[in-house]
């Protein structure tokens, strides 16, 4: 695990056990000390501040804290740190959008999180980005209530997490709490909607996970892991066939969450603890408790909180309260009845977008694979033209540089030891020379035992030095084969002026006499047809159209032994 990685790793989980503030600040100090501002740190550091500033509340702070975490993934180019960047920023958009409702926007938070798992797909191999990308993901759609789509997301990390054996600071445990809370929170939900089977079946589903997260906790903050743990443990048996002991483990770990200052989860709680000492004849106490609740949630934005809270408080009233006191309770279950209804619309939208982005992506893949050679993974002649073709549509003052290469020795190779053999070389060799090009050029199989290489923006020069780089990176492979290389370059025109392209050169002064050839004059290429770039641009020299030539070990005349 990348130790920079490992440092947020330690901040983030200390953040979410009461200490954000601190941890904010070290994160702070550590961007500037790192890379001079907060602004252009890196990522991973970014990720810790992220979270400092979701524990404490500070959603508007948060969502800043993502966009720039996101441009330091883009900068870095990594897909996972991208994905976490992104699942953040949803969560934080609509905990702001509670907030204040002109800033509510769902659509966007949706395709943040559709994003963020486009990027997940893509590839992350850090496994502890990876862990966290997922987590991000599954936070995201919890936020917005969307628990079928969070749940493998929550799976995924655990797994990630016990197969990553280096990890001791107890994320297992944190991972196993975010499942069971998951589905105790569904089933307050399906509670207020009067689908009590499923509601209860959730909060059996919720139990494993409780019990699995105290065994699992382990580090310097497993007494905190269980303690949570042990809390959901309590939610989950709320309505089951002893409601008093329920209530009685509910209220020894949520008194241990106010000693940690821990208010959210003594707030998740509170409506499980109402309910478990109702049941068990302590109607009096479970008041008292959903209204020192409701006092402590009457300036919060987390209205999920309101809403079980709000529920558990009128049923407990409805029970011995006047008539009207039902009434109030049955325009509560109808206004809950709307929410579920909007609930399972937004899940219809995601899954929607989610098709629609896996079309894209798969699409985009089909696309690409059109243009990859199957066996040496570079670009094929057909990505080749189009590129060669887009440029011609270019700055007519470009300079492009062609590089044609052949593969020698390659059939020797095949009728010896055979086309197996062969193609492993090829592999080898294409693998050479893509690392000699920069990511704007075209390493491309023309086929057979040819490449070429497009070079844009660059020189006669320039091109010569990325040619002899390529001869000493195949040599460096210590294999049967070699490369000969012919060099060209010159300016592209505008899309119907004739371009003028100059004559390969020769780039080592013995090519040309070894030869015999003779350079000829400039001849006009037109950028508006098609070029065929064996007959334009040759790979070897001969006396029609000389070309350079570089090749491994070995001059023009020189003999190979």
């Amino acid at each position: 695990m990348d130790a920079l990685v490992c440092e947020a790793a330690r901040l983030i989980e200390s953040a979410q056990t009461g200490q954000a503030d601190a941890v904010r600040r070290t994160v702070e100090a550590r961007l500037v000390e790192l890379s001079g501002s907060i602004e252009a740190g890196p990522s991973a550091l970014h990720f810790a501040r992220v979270v400092a500033f979701r524990a404490t509340g500070d959603h508007r702070a948060a969502l800043a804290a993502c966009n720039l975490m996101l441009a330091a993934a883009e900068r870095e180019g990594d897909n996972g740190w991208r994905s976490t960047a992104l699942s953040m920023r949803a969560e934080q958009r609509i905990a702001v959008g509670d907030g204040d409702l002109g800033e509510h926007d769902t659509e966007a938070a949706l395709r943040d999180l559709v994003a963020a798992e486009g990027a997940l797909d893509a590839g992350v191999e850090d496994v502890v980005v990876r862990t966290n990308a997922h987590v991000g993901i599954g936070i995201g759609y919890v936020t917005m209530r969307l628990y079928e789509l969070a749940e493998p997301h929550h799976l995924a990390a655990y797994e990630l997490s016990c197969q990553n054996g280096s990890l001791t600071n107890g994320n297992a445990a944190m991972w196993q709490c975010n499942l069971a809370e998951l589905h105790l929170q569904w089933a307050l939900e399906l509670y207020r909607v009067g689908k009590v089977a499923d509601a209860e079946k959730h909060c059996l589903t919720a139990e494993p996970y409780a019990l699995q997260a105290m065994h699992d906790a382990e580090g310097s903050d497993a007494e905190h892991w269980r303690d949570v743990a042990g809390l959901f443990l309590g939610c989950a048996w709320a309505d089951g066939s002893d409601p008093a002991g329920a209530a009685e483990q509910i209220g020894r770990y949520a008194d241990r969450m106010l000693v940690r200052e821990c208010m959210a989860d003594w707030l998740f709680a509170a409506p499980f603890l109402a309910v478990a000492l109702s049941r068990s004849g302590r109607r009096d106490e479970a008041l008292a408790v959903a209204e020192r609740a409701l006092a402590e949630l009457s300036t919060s934005g987390d209205w999920l909180k309101k809403a079980a809270v709000t529920h558990t408080h009128a049923t407990l009233l409805a029970q011995t309260g006047p008539p009207q006191m039902r009434a109030v309770l049955r325009y509560g279950d109808v206004l809950a009845g709307a929410l579920w209804q909007q609930r399972m619309s937004t899940l219809h939208t995601a899954e929607t977008m989610r098709s629609y982005e896996r079309l894209r992506a798969e699409h985009e893949q089909m696309s690409r694979s059109a243009e990859i050679d199957s066996l040496t993974n570079v670009a094929n002649r057909r990505r080749f033209d189009r590129e060669l073709a887009r440029q011609a549509g270019t700055d007519p003052d470009t300079c492009i540089s062609v590089l044609l290469i052949d593969v020698d020795r390659l059939k020797a190779l095949n009728d010896t030891l055979g086309h197996a053999t062969g193609d492993a070389t090829l592999r080898a060799v294409a693998g050479a020379l893509a690392g000699e090009v920069r990511d704007d050029d075209v390493l491309a199989r023309l086929g057979g035992d040819e490449f070429c290489a497009l070079l844009v923006r660059s020189g006669i020069d320039g091109a010569t030095g990325v040619a002899e780089r390529m001869v000493e990176a195949v040599r460096d492979l210590h294999m049967a084969v070699t490369v000969s290389i012919g060099v060209a370059a010159g300016p592209i025109e505008g899309s119907r002026k004739p371009c003028a392209v100059p004559t390969p050169r020769c780039t080592w002064p013995s090519a040309q006499a070894a030869t015999g050839c003779t350079p000829l004059p400039d001849r006009p290429i037109r950028a508006d047809q098609r070029v065929s770039l064996p007959r334009a641009l040759p790979a070897r020299c001969t006396a029609e159209r000389p070309a350079s030539s570089l090749a491994t070990g070995t001059r023009n005349g020189e003999q190979e032994t």
